[in-house]
């Protein structure tokens, strides 16, 4: 048989969940048994080659019930079903993309809105508005749910490691988006222990007379740094003397922080989880190319005499 299509399989992951938390691979084989799949089913690739259908339905599916807010990944590779999930359980027996719409969470990443929005509910309409868009506009908006989807499972992965790593990835991404670097150690992560609020320093010039200091918070995604850690971080330049500084995590700011920095006489740069994670996807930081896709025109010189 055909592997089935990707809404099929929605439900049974969701209804998975609800049983036990599922690993990667428990998951995988109770699809397989719901399914009745074969070894050839099971073998059968994608249309880049890079992926089985299996594998690719089924990553696809996680990302969509974690944007729908009905299953959370409470460690690598585990996936655990929410209240809302077991809410939709409770009162329906099957579950396609269209249901997922009535969502805001949801129906914001699907429809790239910036912001969810309540009336984002679902209508007859819904399911058509990729057909009113051009080809172009259905391959942007396909890229950008994809760069979405990495941009979260590399917080998760960020989140897995230890705060030393976290510590030398941002000085890495730093240094790859041209601060410092231009001669050897013009960057470097501060001693761990009696850092003195310190995690990173960037040397712009080699005498020193320049530098950015840096502050890394592997803080949870629901986490808030407040304008106290800010204030600390600002006391931790001026006795360093510094005039930059960069402060970063992997979750979020108060309005009450970036109201704060705004008033300084020195320089911080605030940089949350969602902007990290674009960063570190524009620089190359902890990801590597999987396809190329050229999109080609009409050469009009090569076609005029």
């Amino acid at each position: 048989m055909a592997v089935p299509i990707f809404e099929d399989f929605l439900y049974p992951f969701l209804e998975a969940t609800s049983k036990k938390d599922m690993r990667v691979s428990e998951m995988r084989q109770y699809i397989v048994d719901y399914f009745n799949l074969t070894d050839e089913d099971c073998s059968l690739r994608t249309k880049s080659g890079n992926s089985t259908q299996v594998v690719d339905r089924l990553n696809w599916v996680r990302q969509y019930l974690r944007r729908a807010q009905m299953i959370d990944i409470p460690e690598r590779g585990v996936y655990r079903i929410t209240q809302r999930g077991k809410d939709y359980l409770a009162s329906h027996t099957s579950l396609r993309k269209q249901d997922l719409m009535q969502f805001p969470e949801f129906a914001s990443y699907a429809t790239g809105a910036t912001t969810p929005s309540p009336s984002t509910t679902i209508n007859s309409d819904t399911q058509g508005v990729s057909e009113d868009m051009t080809p172009t506009e259905q391959l942007e908006q396909a890229y950008h749910s994809i760069i979405e989807d990495l941009a979260a499972d590399l917080l998760q992965k960020t989140l897995e490691q230890t705060p030393y790593f976290f510590e030398h990835l941002v000085v890495d991404l730093l240094v790859k988006m041209g601060y410092g670097g231009s001669f050897a150690n013009s960057a470097q992560v501060t001693q761990y222990v009696h850092d003195d609020g310190i995690d990173g320093i960037i040397y712009e010039d080699k005498l020193g007379l320049d530098n950015i200091y840096i502050q890394a918070k592997r803080y949870k995604l629901d986490n808030t740094v407040g304008k106290p850690q800010i204030q600390q971080f600002s006391g931790a330049l001026d006795e360093q003397k510094a005039t930059k500084g960069v402060f970063i995590t992997t979750s979020s700011y108060s309005k009450e922080a970036k109201q704060y920095v705004e008033k300084l006489n020195k320089k911080i740069v605030l940089i949350d989880g969602q902007e990290l994670a674009r960063y570190m996807i524009e620089y190359n930081v902890g990801v590597s190319t999987k396809q190329v896709y050229e999109v080609k025109r009409i050469d009009s010189d090569y076609f005029d005499e």
